[in-house]
């Protein structure tokens, strides 16, 4: 009898959490049978027709045979490329950010390889969309339709969410259009490691158990008062299939990306010059250091941002322009969010001592040189110093190439992302001692990391 009754009591008490959430939000309940009853679908009708449907049509370039994926593969053996194509149709869903210009603001692996995107309204209306620009590390995309009548949603700060807050999912999961799903807010700050999800660098991710499936992604995730405060992107299952396990990414986080793109067309991403670690309860005490949390300084590159602002190896970072650092991940997050040139107000501690330092978010295309002017055989590459955009930074020591034209000579042997350790087997540790090792050369060994592989390859 005492279970029946605390049964009862918990599912009264969750219909009166609902009431007040929606009279708390304006919306009036709905008479059913004589009763009155809490109903989402005031909230749903008015936020709906902000909510789209993008149906993707596109060719995947895929190796017939999968050695011949690697470019070193191919040189090795004198191999030419044999690629095969392949059609796909895919569909997603997206959310209009301004109604005037017609931004939808979506996911990027929603849009990515897309030659055709259509876009569906509530009301059955379709328009060809074209894309403004997209950003692969937070996963954001936004793309544009020309067309009268829109609806934009409104927007929460994100920041003001916190766990236990109800929300609403509302997207097309498997094609079924304005599908509706609703849960809580079950964590925050998430990190995704693994997977496709884990080759973004940015992450801090809202988790929810409002169900997201497949088709969700680039959908709203709205609160009680019909604003948005994330965009489904990502569930953690082993099926396919939702497990009570969906992540979103905070529109805070979304909209700074989103006005780089519609400025620029992309996302002009600054560095800071340091690879940091978590701070562990363990490393913390073998460094006789009081925090607990924070990013430890694991490594400075030369003549970065955190080298002219007095950073230093050892060094534990716990805020920037005021927002808590808690881990490595944070305060990547903070420095990949911020363009070139952007003031940051850094506290960080050292030898047990609170201290402020100031920083300008560095441009990584500063020290960028093209293969061109350092060797005719690199041509159609471009280098940098090795920092943290790489997950090699920190490990080994070399260049980073940053770009590869896929016309070029250097893309038979060299892939974006990787890192040369050395030349005619000499250490490189810098852009300068790689421009001085390959300049004048007509014969060069490159011992070249991808990865947690490493090659060696003879240009003449």
């Amino acid at each position: 009898m005492k279970r029946q009754l605390r049964t009862y009591l918990s599912v009264l008490a969750v219909a009166m959490l609902l009431l007040s959430a929606a009279a708390s939000a304006g919306i009036p309940p709905v008479s059913a049978d004589g009763g009155k009853v809490p109903s989402l679908a005031p909230l749903i009708d008015q936020v709906s027709p902000a909510v789209v449907n993008i149906s993707t049509k596109g060719t995947i370039k895929t190796e017939s045979n999968p050695l011949m994926q690697d470019p070193f593969f191919r040189h090795f053996f004198n191999m030419p490329e044999q690629q095969q194509e392949r059609q796909f149709h895919a569909l997603g869903s997206g959310v209009i950010i301004n109604a005037d210009k017609g931004y939808i603001l979506t996911n990027h692996h929603v849009i990515q390889h897309a030659d055709q995107i259509q876009v569906t309204l509530n009301d059955n209306r379709s328009f060809e969309a074209k894309v403004i620009g997209s950003d692969p590390e937070t996963d954001i995309a936004v793309i544009q339709i020309d067309a009268d009548n829109l609806t934009e949603i409104p927007v929460a700060n994100s920041d003001d969410i916190r766990v236990g807050d109800y929300v609403v999912a509302i997207g097309n999961p498997f094609g079924l259009d304005h599908t509706v799903t609703t849960g809580v807010v079950s964590g925050l700050g998430r990190q995704l490691r693994g997977g496709d999800m884990g080759n973004n660098r940015l992450q801090n991710f809202i988790q929810t158990d409002a169900s997201i499936n497949p088709g969700n992604s680039g959908g709203a995730l709205i609160n009680l008062k019909g604003q948005l405060v994330g965009i489904n992107t990502a569930i953690l299952s082993q099926s396919g299939g939702n497990i009570g396990i969906g992540f979103a990414i905070p529109i805070n986080m979304a909209q700074t990306v989103m006005k780089q793109i519609i400025k620029y067309g992309e996302v002009r991403r600054g560095v800071l010059g340091v690879r940091v670690q978590n701070l562990t309860p363990e490393i913390a005490k073998a460094m006789d250091v009081s925090q607990n949390e924070g990013a430890l300084v694991a490594q400075v590159s030369p003549n970065s941002a955190a080298e002219k602002a007095g950073i230093k190896q050892g060094d534990v970072i716990t805020e920037v322009n005021g927002e808590d650092i808690k881990s490595a991940n944070d305060l990547a997050t903070v420095i990949g969010l911020m363009q070139v040139g952007e003031k940051l107000n850094i506290t960080l501690y050292r030898d047990g001592e609170e201290k402020h330092v100031t920083a300008k978010v560095g441009n990584p295309k500063e020290h960028e040189a093209k293969a061109a002017n350092l060797n005719p055989a690199l041509a159609g590459a471009t280098f940098s110093n090795l920092d943290e955009r790489s997950p090699l930074f920190g490990k080994v020591e070399g260049v980073l190439v940053t770009d590869v034209d896929a016309n070029s000579k250097a893309a038979n042997y060299l892939q974006p992302g990787d890192v040369i350790t050395s030349v005619n087997r000499a250490p490189v540790k810098s852009l300068a001692g790689f421009r001085e090792k390959v300049k004048g050369k007509d014969r060069l060994l490159l011992n070249i990391r991808r990865g947690n592989a490493a090659m060696f390859v003879l240009i003449k």
